[in-house]
Formats: structure tokens, sequence, C-alpha cells
């Protein structure tokens, strides 16, 4: 992560997560994050140098509470296999604040440049998650802990992808994926 921000600083980042996931990022300007924030515009560009590396700091920091949730969600399983879908219990709790869905794939059909700083923390943010599946599927003793990785992100992302409508994926979306986990454990 980038050095550690000054109260200005964490005042434009919290105003910028606001407006840009609530509004979206391409429907957001510099000027309205810097009212918000209560900065000037000169303060913003010092301090991040573009639009484009604040998004990259407001994802960043945003994972970085999303990954000590699932953390912590996995920390608090007795039982290896209960760990497995420890982020499904992890996305239960988060999206009761985030309604909108993910914001990392929000951003991604937002930002098409493949050359975009904020791409690249969407896309650690989903290989990080797909490789800790795997991870607690192996300590688990899932069968083919991989296949069962991939399973389990593209059923993460589908309800993080359903949660902006009116379905109610959510409780269905964890049964599913403990019997996902469940079956790898009666063909290992």
């Amino acid at each position: 992560m980038q050095e550690s921000l000054t109260p200005a600083g964490r005042r434009i980042v919290a105003a910028a997560e606001e407006l840009f996931y609530t509004r979206g990022i391409t429907a957001v300007g510099v000027d309205l994050v810097a009212e918000r924030s209560g900065v000037t515009k000169r303060t913003l560009y010092n301090r991040f140098g573009s639009k484009d590396r604040l998004v990259a700091v407001y994802l960043t920091q945003r994972d970085e509470r999303w990954r000590a949730l699932v953390l912590a969600a996995v920390d608090r399983c007795d039982e290896p296999l209960d760990a497995v879908t420890a982020p499904f219990d992890a996305l239960t709790t988060w999206s009761e604040t985030n309604e909108r869905g993910c914001a990392f794939v929000n951003a991604l059909a937002e930002l098409p440049d493949p050359e975009h700083p904020a791409r690249a923390v969407v896309v650690d943010q989903k290989r990080w998650l797909r490789d800790l599946f795997a991870e607690l599927a192996t300590t688990a003793g899932c069968a083919e802990p991989g296949v069962l990785a991939d399973r389990l992100l593209v059923l993460h992302e589908g309800a993080l992808a359903t949660q902006p409508l009116p379905l109610e994926t959510l409780a269905v979306t964890c049964e599913l994926a403990r019997e996902l986990v469940r079956a790898a454990t009666r063909h290992s």
C-alpha cells in the first residue's frame, strides 16, 4: 500500500470511495471529490497525482478491508471444511452495507484501459480470493482444489453481480457453495 495518508488524504479517499461506489468512477470528477473532502483540487493532485491514482488507492483500501473481513471469518472457523466457505459468510456481512455489488467489478466495467492502475488492483483482488479458496480447499482435503476454487470464485462473483437486484440470491449462493465443498470432500 502507499505511504501513510495525511488527514486530508484520508478525507479525500473517504469522499472518493463514497462517490465512486455510489455514483460510478467515470461519473464523478475530481472537483466533486475535492469539494466533498474539504480540500482544493490542487491538494488532491498534490497528494494523488491523478484521478486514476486516486481510484487505485480507493480500491486498494477497500481491498484491505475486504481481505481483513474474509480472514477474520476464516479464523473463526473450527473446521477446515467450514473455512472453505468462510468468504461467503464474509460476503453476507459485507453486503449489509455495500448494496451496489462489487466495487472491483464495477470499476473493471468502467475502466477498459488495461494499463489503468486500478485494473491491477482489481485483478490482484480476484486472484487473491481464488488462491485463498484453493488454499482452504487443499487444507480441508477437497478433491481438485483448483477446480473447486474456480467454481467457488465464479459463484461468489455471481452473488456479487446479482446483489443490486431484488433477487435475494445470497443465501442460496452460500448453500450452493457448501454443497460444492461437501461434494468435493466425498470425492477426495
